[in-house]
């Protein structure tokens, strides 16, 4: 059966570089994603891929 999935949210304020931010608008609007999506993915990748000693 289908069922409705919603995932916790939080709402934060950052403060991001323009020249990042512009980058970030130009690959969601490429790729079709929202940039909330794309900054989550982002994150989610570096988190995952930390070096070893940057985890402590």
């Amino acid at each position: 059966m289908f069922s409705i999935k919603k995932e916790d949210t939080t709402s934060k304020t950052f403060r991001i570089p323009n020249s990042i931010l512009s980058k970030l608008e130009k690959l969601s609007d490429e790729k079709n994603i929202s940039l909330s999506k794309l900054v989550i993915q982002c994150c989610e990748y570096a988190l995952e891929n930390l070096e070893e000693n940057d985890k402590k």
